[in-house]
């Protein structure tokens, strides 16, 4: 029997707080899949997991996980210095993947990942939400007719910024225990072997978060731009400048004590702008908001509406129907190779500053 007509049985890696409240509960009401097994390194957890979510199987470990024969793909939302590893598991024994993002700690690790994903023929998708957001696939869509009608003329600028604030909003009720995780776990390192350990730590924590901005950028304009000028040490607040094809663009990353998710992009036409504003982190149903202004003789505003949706419940749609029709994903592993070594050029570019 096919996946294309039974359910894709799913096995997930990790039960922790984003595990819980944005993958597992999505899944688990998403029709053609079913959550088969869950492996996770704390065994309380684990148990009343499996039980709030009846799930039938659970496993100490990854690795059995793995070798459970009713397991189509595997789901893993783990600390970072983990995923990996563990990716490579499942891939090497044949397993469709999904992981968050970002998809390893360094360019090499990514590199081993996605050949892996390769040779064993199987579907890798990274967690760029971004991407399945309802809003963000409507910017995308006007962008896209714009750029080939130039009924605005030519993009000339671009300003991405993202300015952290409060991390979570209106989202609770997981399962929280007091069990620490083990110590005898693999791990990779979450930075290049050529950084000082002060600047692994600033490069793994601008990876972590603003692997997403570069991700929607290149989504947006289908390229990976070059790198001109960065300035990256400062943990508050950080500036890039890129070369598109035809016109620089400016990315704005940093944090700041705010109710709120300072994230936007704006895309300047000669005549007019195309502006795009994320919605607060993990707010359910709330897609990001679209803006677009005509100049010139037009002089109007069109706000399109978009329906209420979640980008992590459309992600975990899309990697289901990826599978059952054997469609590469949209947030693919070789696509998200491509921030992975964007980041590295400009932290290396960082490095030879300082």
């Amino acid at each position: 029997m096919s996946l294309q007509s039974k359910p894709v049985n799913i096995g997930m890696v990790g039960a922790g707080f984003i595990g819980q409240l944005a993958h597992l509960a999505n899944y688990v009401e998403i029709d053609g899949c079913k959550i088969v097994a869950l492996a996770e390194l704390r065994p309380d957890l684990r148990r009343r997991v499996c039980q709030r979510y009846d799930i039938p199987r659970s496993y100490s470990t990854h690795k059995e996980l793995i070798n459970d024969p009713e397991v189509d793909a595997v789901v893993v939302v783990t600390p970072r210095s983990m995923t990996g590893p563990i990716a490579l598991d499942c891939l090497s024994a044949g397993k469709h993947l999904m992981s968050e993002k970002p998809m390893a700690g360094t360019v090499e690790q990514a590199e081993k990942l996605v050949e892996t994903a390769k040779n064993q023929g199987v579907l890798y998708a990274v967690g760029y939400l971004k991407r399945h957001d309802s809003g963000i696939q409507k910017a995308k869509q006007i962008l896209d007719e714009l750029l080939a009608t130039k009924e605005l003329g030519p993009v000339t600028f671009v300003r991405s910024h993202n300015f952290m604030g409060e991390s979570y909003f209106n989202i609770d009720g997981h399962i929280v225990t007091t069990e620490k995780v083990p110590d005898n776990r693999t791990e990779w390192p979450i930075s290049p072997n050529w950084m000082s350990e002060k600047i692994g730590f600033q490069f793994a924590r601008y990876l972590n978060t603003h692997c997403h901005n570069i991700n929607l950028l290149r989504y947006l304009f289908d390229q990976t731009p070059s790198v001109n000028y960065v300035r990256l040490g400062q943990l508050e607040a950080q500036v890039a400048i890129f070369d598109f094809d035809n016109f620089p663009c400016i990315m704005e990353t940093g944090n700041f004590k705010h109710r709120g998710w300072d994230d936007n992009i704006e895309i300047y036409f000669s005549s007019g702008r195309l502006r795009i504003v994320g919605p607060q982190g993990f707010l359910r149903n709330a897609p990001a908001r679209v803006e677009l202004y005509k100049g010139g003789d037009i002089n109007e505003i069109i706000i399109p509406q978009n329906e209420w949706s979640w980008g992590f419940r459309r992600q975990a749609e899309s990697f289901i129907n990826n599978i059952r029709e054997g469609n590469e994903p949209l947030a693919n592993a070789e696509d998200a190779l491509n921030d992975m070594r964007l980041v590295e050029k400009m932290w290396q570019m960082e490095t030879n500053q300082t």
